[in-house]
């Protein structure tokens, strides 16, 4: 969550990726774009299931939204002040346990306030079918600016370990499968710069954990040592410096998918070999893209310029509409 942030169709048609889908078992339906309706919630974060519904986060209003498979706009799915949710940043989807996992941090401090949410930062867990409270778990405080930690973004390890990007502590936390507490499991010096840090987290079939900045050029990949706990943690070399970066997902085995810029936005293929990740743009020309969700071989890109949430000149006029734009993968 970057508070000072700010389709070209290639290879298979929808026909061709239909077929792709009955292929492999099942066929998710593609919307083409998605809306998120209003000019207030600000979603920062967006995550979907295998059959293409889509969830989205509200950092302003609190609540969390869901598009069907194949309906253009989201609506209203779990009300504000449920299960204490504040601010709303990262989500993501486990069809494994059933699970929604949403950052929820309480980002006052910014000028954003949800009268009805918790005070303490957490992640908050939903049944993923009724939406229905299934957990609540604070994260450790954090003294770096006098306020509680930035549950910013997350993701999921292959023992079902969910690791949380604390942008503000500048940790890596990790909730063990059925824990009801977090530890800190990575920290680098280099992530302890004032100002958001840590972003997006993924988690690739190698077993490692990546994470991007957002407050400068970063992308580095966290070892997991046999035990569990952290190992080395390496700065990757990238073909190029990378611009405000945001949301990650994992992409294939040795792939990621990710979202960059805050006045020219950017749709990256990383490919990481070694020490070293290729950064190739997919598509460019997004105003403020802040997350991605993959759908098969379509990726919706979720473009919230959120200048327009804080820059006190912007904030004054009417955002763009919140949309996830559908990119057809190559």
């Amino acid at each position: 969550m970057p508070v000072s942030k700010s389709n070209q169709r290639a290879g298979w048609g929808r026909a061709g990726l239909f077929a792709l889908g009955l292929l492999a078992g099942s066929a998710p339906a593609w919307a083409g774009n998605v809306v998120v309706p209003g000019t207030t919630d600000f979603p920062e974060s967006m995550t979907a299931t295998a059959d293409g519904t889509l969830f989205f986060s509200s950092m302003a209003g609190g609540r969390i939204f869901r598009a069907a498979p194949g309906a253009a706009t989201a609506s209203e799915w779990i009300k504000p002040g449920t299960n204490g949710l504040n601010a709303v940043l990262g989500v993501l989807t486990d069809e494994k346990t059933n699970t929604l996992f949403a950052c929820s941090p309480d980002i006052t401090g910014f000028g954003v306030v949800i009268a009805t949410g918790d005070k303490v930062g957490a992640l908050k867990l939903f049944d993923l079918q009724t939406g229905a409270p299934k957990g609540n778990i604070p994260l450790p405080p954090s003294m770096l600016l006098k306020q509680t930690s930035l549950c910013n973004d997350l993701a999921i390890g292959p023992d079902g370990s969910a690791y949380v990007t604390d942008s503000l502590a500048g940790h890596v936390l990790r909730l063990k499968p059925g824990g009801s507490a977090f530890e800190v499991w990575a920290h680098d010096a280099r992530w302890d710069v004032a100002g958001p840090q840590l972003d997006g987290i993924a988690v690739l079939p190698d077993g490692n954990v990546y994470a991007n900045i957002f407050e400068g050029d970063g992308l580095y990949r966290i070892a997991v040592n046999p035990d569990g706990s952290a190992g080395a943690i390496t700065k990757l070399k990238t073909s190029r410096p990378l611009y405000h970066s945001d949301g990650l997902r994992a992409y294939g085995k040795n792939q990621l998918l990710m979202v960059e810029g805050e006045t020219r936005g950017f749709l990256d293929l990383i490919t990481i070999d070694g020490d070293n990740a290729k950064v190739e743009t997919i598509k460019s020309g997004f105003e403020g893209p802040v997350s991605l969700a993959q759908v098969g071989h379509v990726v919706y890109v979720l473009d919230v310029p959120l200048k327009y949430l804080f820059d006190p000149e912007k904030k004054k006029q009417t955002p763009p509409p919140f949309t996830a734009f559908e990119v057809k993968l190559p």
